[in-house]
């Protein structure tokens, strides 16, 4: 019989390692035994974005190999803020704030893993970090951490020229309490996270080896950066939500199809399932043919997140509009009434967040970015007419690859 693959060997190959505590005993633990293991998650916004696309994979691929996911929610972490790779502070946020955003979160995450029957867990640190007597935590957890090594750590260094606040300083015991409290409660081994949590990771792992005299440990995953070493998901609207509501499944997918071509086999290898002998064909692909490589990897990013038929609707308005033949059903439509004939484009445009201003839209023309039935908008007070709609509608072109459609309701 065939010796089962260690979990480990396909994150390597993946590509998601990036720094270990403990790399002998994490490789033995895992092939040795089915762990509980942790992800922490701040409920800043009520969707997550691609920032947080890998630490779910993560995840994704520990749980098919047997192993259980803590989501850990940072509900009393959020209370304060993580200082790790901010110049500045962060805007504190109300409890209710928190809980609206940890409820929408979990709906995401589901996409990824199964809470079903205790396979993962959902945690949310606000259940024991917001009942601590101060002085009794001091005592307690304070102890066990020195100063001088935590200035020493990249995520306060970064801050020391601007000034840290106390109240900062005090995110990393709350954040290695959290892994002590979890490894008490569920016998959680390991904590997973992206690299710029590397001081906090270790500040846990020697929490609870201080205090439990258990063995734990930490992987932290690279984060995703396109080949300039860039974070990949910032567009000019800001983040690539995975709420359809904040950035349509259209756009989605756009944004994956329009990634650079060294860019492809780094997205498919940590944003996809695809097996890694598929990975390797389409990303040898060269010339034009990368674009093959480029749609298999927008649309299983986009099934990922949006399901299967969003996907397809997404890929069919995408090749309609790069000559595949197929339908506009799909492109992002703008409904007008017959009483905004005679306005101006640019108005319209602004009105249904085309553009955020009218300044913006001017500069697209002006730098002839704006096209409207493959024919340039050259005068910004272009106002829209009847005589301009071909089949009952107007298809607008924005720059290079972003279409809308008007049509008249």
């Amino acid at each position: 019989m065939e010796k089962e693959k260690n979990v480990l060997d396909t994150l390597i190959e993946r590509g998601y390692i990036k720094q270990f505590t403990h790399m002998e005993e994490t490789r033995e633990l895992l092939e040795k035994e089915k762990i509980t293991f942790y992800i922490g998650f701040d409920p800043t916004a009520d969707s997550l974005h691609v920032g947080h696309f890998i630490a779910m994979m993560f995840m994704a691929h520990m749980q098919k190999a047997g192993h259980r996911p803590i989501a850990l929610i940072g509900g009393g972490t959020a209370m304060i803020g993580d200082p790790s790779g901010k110049t500045d502070m962060r805007t504190m946020m109300t409890k209710e704030t928190i809980a609206h955003n940890v409820e929408a979160i979990k709906k995401q995450m589901e996409k990824f893993i199964d809470f079903s029957d205790d396979k993962a867990l959902l945690v949310n640190n606000a259940d024991w970090l917001l009942n601590q007597n101060y002085v009794d935590f001091i005592r307690d957890i304070g102890v066990h951490f020195s100063v001088n090594k935590m200035l020493a750590a990249e995520c306060f260094k970064q801050r020391m020229e601007k000034g840290l606040s106390f109240l900062e300083f005090n995110y990393m015991l709350m954040q290695a309490f959290d892994f002590y409290e979890l490894n008490r409660k569920y016998d959680c081994k390991m904590q997973l996270g992206g690299d710029d949590q590397w001081s906090n990771m270790i500040a846990g792992v020697d929490l609870v080896r201080k205090k439990s005299q258990k063995s734990v440990y930490a992987m932290t995953c690279a984060l995703l950066t396109n080949s300039e070493g860039q974070k990949m998901g910032k567009t000019v609207g800001g983040a690539l939500w995975l709420d359809p509501e904040k950035t349509s499944p259209y756009d989605f997918y756009q944004y994956w199809r329009n990634v650079g071509d060294k860019d492809v086999e780094q997205c498919l290898r940590l944003i996809t399932f695809v097996p890694m002998d598929e990975v390797k064909r389409l990303s040898s692909l060269e010339g034009s043919a990368i674009n093959e490589a480029k749609k298999v990897l927008a649309f299983e990013v986009t099934k990922l997140i949006h399901g299967e038929e969003e996907a397809k609707k997404a890929q069919e308005a995408a090749e309609a509009l790069f000559g595949g033949g197929a339908n506009l059903d799909n492109v992002p439509t703008i409904t007008v009434e017959k009483e905004d004939l005679g306005k101006e484009l640019l108005e319209i445009l602004v009105a249904n967040k085309v553009f955020p201003s009218k300044g913006e839209g001017k500069r697209m023309v002006q730098q002839g970015g704006l096209s409207i039935n493959d024919n340039k908008v050259e005068d910004f007070k272009k106002v829209l007419e009847e005589s301009d709609f071909v089949d009952d509608m107007v298809l607008v072109k924005k720059g290079k690859k972003k279409y809308y459609k008007i049509v008249i309701s």
